[in-house]
This record gives C-alpha cells, sequence and structure tokens, in this order.
C-alpha cells in the first residue's frame, strides 16, 4: 500500500509501513473456524495469515511533537525467528517510510506504545554498530499504560513468549518508558481510550481536529475481517472482555462517526463503521490521501 499523508486539524499524519508478518490463522481467529475465516482472508501452506505493521506518525503544529504511535516489529531478528513470521521488509521499514515522508529517526520525540507485544514495540530497538542493542529513539520518552507496564514486567503465562526480552530489557533499563494512566491527554486534540480485553492497558490514541476524530485501532480491530463481536483473536487475555471492549468502542466510533486506523490490514487503511455496536459494519475503506 503506498505510504499516504493529512493535514488533521493542528496535525499532520503520515502512515509509515514497516514490513509484513504473518501469523497462524487458528491464533490470529480463536474459535471461529477456518471454515469461516478462510472464505475472508487467504493463508499460505503453514496456514499462516499475511499481516502489516503500519504504524502512525503524528506532527503536531501546536507543540512541535512529533509522535510515534506503534514502531512495528524490527529487523534484528535471527534467521530462525524471521521463517517463523515470514517477516518481509522489502517493501518498506520503518526507517524508510520516515524517510520518504521527510523525517529521520532523530525527529521522533515521543513513541507512544499501544503495548508491548512484540509487532508493535520490536522496532524502537535496535542492533548497533558493535552489534549490541540500542535503543532507536534514544532522546524520546516511551509512553506506556501504567497497568500494561506492570503486565509486561509480570507477564501471565499466556503473554509471556509475547514480551521479548530484546525488546523489553533495553527499554526498561533506559529509564526513557513513562507511565500514562486512564483519561491522559498528551495534549489538546490527543487523548487515548484504554480497552484490557487484549492485554491489560491496551491504550489506543484518539485524535480531532475540531470535527472528525481517528481512532488508532491497534489490537481492538486488527483487520476488517475482526468486526463481529465474537471474532476475537487467540491471543487475547480475557476474550470475553474484547468483546465488551469492541462493542463499547465501536458504538462510540459509530456515534460519533470516527474514523479507525488499522494497523495489521494489509487491504484496508482507513475505515467507518456504521449499523449498531451489536453488528458492526463498514460502511466507508480509504487512507489518510482520501481525508
Amino acid at each position: 500500500m503506498a505510504l499516504s499523508k493529512a493535514q488533521f486539524g493542528n496535525f499532520r499524519l503520515f502512515a509509515l509501513e514497516t514490513g509484513t508478518f504473518r501469523l497462524d490463522g487458528g491464533s490470529i481467529f480463536g474459535v471461529v473456524p477456518k471454515t469461516l475465516w478462510s472464505r475472508r482472508l487467504a493463508c499460505d501452506e503453514q496456514n499462516r495469515i499475511l499481516l502489516t505493521a503500519r504504524v502512525l506518525l503524528v506532527h503536531s503544529a501546536a507543540t512541535g511533537r512529533v509522535y510515534l504511535i506503534d514502531s512495528g516489529i524490527g529487523h534484528k531478528f535471527d534467521e530462525k525467528f524471521v521463517k517463523i513470521y515470514g517477516l518481509d521488509f522489502s517493501g518498506h521499514t520503518l526507517e524508510s517510510s520516515l524517510e520518504h515522508h521527510g523525517f529521520r529517526t532523530s525527529d521522533i520525540t515521543d513513541v507512544v506504545f499501544t503495548h508491548m507485544h512484540f509487532d508493535h514495540c520490536g522496532g524502537t530497538v535496535r542492533h548497533g554498530v558493535d552489534g549490541q542493542p540500542e535503543l532507536t529513539f534514544p532522546e524520546a520518552p516511551h509512553w506506556v499504560h501504567t497497568a500494561h507496564w506492570d503486565n509486561v514486567l509480570h507477564p501471565n503465562e499466556r503473554e509471556i513468549s509475547s514480551f521479548l526480552p530484546e525488546n523489553i530489557e533495553p527499554l526498561r533499563e533506559s529509564g526513557q518508558i513513562q507511565l500514562v494512566d486512564d483519561g491522559h491527554v498528551y495534549e489538546p486534540g490527543f487523548e487515548i481510550i484504554v480497552v484490557d480485553g487484549h492485554t491489560p492497558g491496551q491504550q489506543l490514541p484518539l485524535l480531532t481536529d475540531g470535527k472528525r476524530q481517528l481512532l488508532f485501532a491497534a489490537d481492538l480491530l486488527p483487520t476488517t475481517v475482526h468486526l463481529p463481536l465474537p471474532w476475537v483473536m487467540g491471543f487475547d487475555t480475557r476474550p470475553l472482555l474484547t468483546l465488551e471492549d469492541k462493542k463499547r468502542v465501536f458504538g462510540r466510533c459509530i456515534r460519533e462517526n470516527t474514523l479507525l486506523f488499522l494497523e495489521h490490514d494489509p487491504q484496508h487503511e482507513l475505515v467507518k463503521l456504521g449499523d449498531t455496536p451489536q453488528r458492526p459494519s463498514v460502511t466507508w475503506t480509504g487512507t489518510l490521501d482520501d481525508l
């Protein structure tokens, strides 16, 4: 997908493609049988579904801050890891997408993690010239919800494999982690919605231009195929809570005509929802270029 951008009130928004990866279809769709999800998404011979790691750059005219929302998987992993997850950086990397839009890693003033599963935070740690791990954005505070950071440091057995030491330890040791709570406002027009079903303390950035709203949906809505309320990922620690999270947030998005920015859907970047919170549907799709 082409790299898009938009003016959104006081914010300039830039879509960054950081590469693609593949996850097992059963993990992605939980209890939903393959006979149903495979009608909507194709899988490879290993039953893996193609996903993108699309993140968002937010440049504020009011404060001059340059926020990076999530950072993709990164490309510091060994050949075995690359093969398991089918990592592909031939189209884009975080760095090449930043360069396309006229930014460098040194321009990032703040990193906002929706959560710290490896496909959302891996790009913030890289290998330096000496082969040792270093922060990609060493001067930037890295913002995490308090409940989620506690979960990262004391992971449950379902999530422990998603919190990779090569991502977490350099960040923990850096002193660059900053904690936020429910209701946090980064600046006027930039606040968060917190959901807890996928993982405790997943913060979803919500931007407004005064008339419209845009929500970074992260893993509340990985793809448009996950729109039906019971279609919950097998990774979610509390799937029934995810169902309630979806109903609550989708209901708000329908009432307030909010755009949703999708992180993992290879075909859809932005969507609008309609109908009811119990049976939501996609009424519009597009990219930042369409705003």
